[in-house]
């Protein structure tokens, strides 16, 4: 996943703290002016390298696959509590290449400066490192925005794009994730989204040597757009970029606590927002009822119909592989 391996961001006093106390060091190996130089010279590198590589760890978001941007940047919103999100994000990227730039500038403005008096140079090092520490003040609160983001996005599920995708909705209750239990064949993975009160949950499949993903999302697609605040409409956005299929389960029984009509309600409205993403529909509880129209029927409970259910939803989705010598 594209923000799992994100380095912990450091705080503006950290890189401060580094790149002084190193320089310290360097200073003591030397004398005279060329003690004050190694000083300016250690703590400039610290400073304008560390900056640097905050911005280049993330990855270019003009590239990002449209799942990813629109999920980090519903999460971001929510996080800046702003409707700038990604936006938002790029603003305190480029102030810290601004500072990551500024403070290499201000340690080669210093030891030009620096005359050959001992003293006189030492006072010119100082107004150096004041002023970088000036520069590391103006961009705190852009590290600290920066390292808030890091954290709110490196729990994101390792859902992949490029993998052909089962998105399963549905109100609760009605066996979405019985069925996901039943159907992987590796371990769930499951992670908390900071807008919602349930983690999206992750599983596995093999159907033609074909991994494919079974992703179960409670807290978004189980209940009506009108009761979605809109961080949590623009994550079923990202997810319509991800999914190739929509297994949507109806439960006839009522057991699950829904009228029947508000779960075809639910769905006509799925349908709707998935547009082109052909939807599967899984009557569910056959060992109760079977009085409604759906594609498959299916019991968890008693055992019957799962592999008919994921194989209509594997068709449905009609994906073909591409072969490595396949010809073009």
């Amino acid at each position: 996943m594209i923000f799992e391996n994100l380095p912990t961001t450091p705080t503006s006093e950290e890189l401060l703290d580094k790149a002084f106390s190193r320089a310290a060091r360097a200073g003591r190996a030397k004398q005279g002016r060329e003690a004050q130089e190694s000083m300016l010279q250690t703590s400039s590198n610290i400073l304008g390298d560390n900056l640097h590589n905050v911005v280049t760890e993330w990855p270019d978001f003009d590239h990002v696959d449209e799942f990813y941007y629109e999920l980090a940047d519903a999460i971001l919103r929510d996080e800046f509590a702003d409707d700038e999100g990604v936006d938002r994000l790029r603003k305190h990227l480029s102030e810290l290449s601004w500072a990551s730039k500024k403070t290499h500038d201000l340690g080669r403005e210093y030891i030009g400066k620096l005359p050959h008096d001992a003293d006189a140079a030492r006072k010119i090092r100082k107004q150096g490192f004041a002023r970088m520490g000036s520069v590391m003040n103006q961009v705190e609160d852009d590290l600290d925005a920066v390292g808030r983001a890091r954290d709110a996005l490196k729990v994101l599920p390792d859902i992949r794009p490029d993998e052909p995708t089962v998105v399963v909705a549905g109100y609760p209750n009605v066996g979405k994730s019985s069925f996901v239990n039943t159907v992987t064949n590796a371990k769930i993975e499951t992670a908390e989204y900071p807008f919602t009160t349930k983690g999206v949950r992750v599983g596995h499949f093999e159907n033609d040597r074909v991994r494919w993903q079974l992703v179960d999302t409670p807290g978004l697609l189980d209940r009506p757009a009108d009761e979605r605040n809109e961080i949590e409409d623009q994550a079923v956005s990202a997810l319509a970029h991800a999914g190739d299929v929509i297994l949507f389960f109806l439960d006839p029984s009522g057991t699950c606590g829904y009228p029947l009509d508000d779960q075809r309600a639910l769905r006509a409205e799925v349908a709707d927002r998935f547009g082109d993403t052909p939807l599967v529909t899984v009557c569910n509880k056959t060992d109760l009822s079977e009085d409604v129209e759906a594609d498959c029927y299916m019991s968890i409970e008693e055992g019957e119909g799962v592999e008919d259910a994921l194989d209509a939803a594997v068709e449905a989705a009609g994906y073909e592989p591409e072969l490595p010598f396949e010809d073009s």
